[in-house]
């Protein structure tokens, strides 16, 4: 199925760009008129920003790179996580597969949600926030880096997903309809067997507690569909399995204060070196005064 993902080296070249972008442009715009000067501080301001994601893109690339060689103990740790997950009051994952196994359509829509929507829906995320609420972005960039990151060290223990335990009965539903991006079974497996935690799960959620967060829109509680739907397809898909999502929710909850508590300290140092402080937002308190629609 057609996919483009930036590979690491890529991504350092944007950040290279970016932050050449991030270092000509001030002097470009202290020669602008006061007036028009807007425009250029959102692009420098948004090329510094581009090049810390793409580098931290590109240290994600890599660190994921290096368990692609470890094998051992994948498959039995997958089995420890369902006899683990037969004391939770869910249904099984074989059994929300078979729901929507019967729904062709249905399944193949859920492989493209999979495939598509978990980096795009962060990309349009940051690129919101930083535009629209730009108080809060440090806060949320600096949550997703402490979300991800434990993710990946956990990653580096190979763990086998649902849909290669086709002895107990699992479909690996995107190879069956021809969506899969990792090839056949067998081939290239190394790569696929990062399973816990779920980065879709967190960053899912991590969106969602953001929007929540920074708007203050009747409407803004439908972002809740989106960890919901996220949750059920990396399930149904059997790309994941229960206990996946619970670790990468109980590592963004414990993110999400850490980083409030990095911004409490960062916030003065910034505005000592003549930036604008960005003071993080209180976890049990409403956003300033904003419009009432999602911005």
């Amino acid at each position: 199925m057609p996919h483009f993902q930036l590979v690491w080296q890529q991504a350092a070249v944007l950040a290279t760009i970016f932050a050449a972008v991030g270092v000509l442009a001030p002097p470009v715009l202290r020669r602008r008129p006061v007036g028009r000067r807007r425009w250029f501080e959102i692009v420098t301001a948004g090329a510094r920003e581009g090049a810390v994601v793409m580098v931290l893109f590109t240290i994600w690339q890599i660190a994921a790179g290096l368990a692609l060689t470890k094998v051992a103990g994948a498959f039995d740790r997958a089995h420890t996580i369902l006899r683990i997950e037969s004391w939770l009051p869910l249904p099984t994952e074989l059994t929300v597969q078979h729901w929507v196994l019967p729904h062709p359509e249905l399944v193949k829509a859920m492989n493209t949600f999979y495939l598509y929507v978990h980096i795009n829906s962060i990309t349009i995320f940051l690129i919101w926030l930083f535009v629209r609420h730009r108080d809060h972005y440090p806060w949320a960039r600096n949550t997703l880096v402490l979300l991800t990151a434990p993710c990946l060290l956990i990653q580096m223990i190979p763990v086998a997903p649902p849909r290669m335990l086709t002895n107990l009965g699992f479909v690996d539903t995107a190879n069956l309809y021809g969506q899969s991006i990792y090839g056949p079974f067998g081939s290239g497996m190394a790569d696929q067997l990062s399973a816990m935690p779920s980065v879709h799960v967190g960053w899912a959620l991590l969106i969602a507690v953001v929007v929540i967060k920074v708007s203050t829109s009747r409407w803004r509680w439908l972002i809740l569909a989106h960890p919901a739907v996220t949750i059920i397809v990396v399930v149904a898909t059997a790309n994941h399995f229960w206990l996946d999502g619970i670790v990468a929710a109980g590592i963004l909850a414990l993110a999400l204060p850490a980083a409030t508590l990095a911004e409490t300290w960062l916030a003065p140092r910034r505005g000592a070196t003549g930036s604008q402080p960005q003071p993080a937002p209180a976890l049990d308190a409403p956003s300033p005064d904003r419009a009432k629609v999602v911005q």
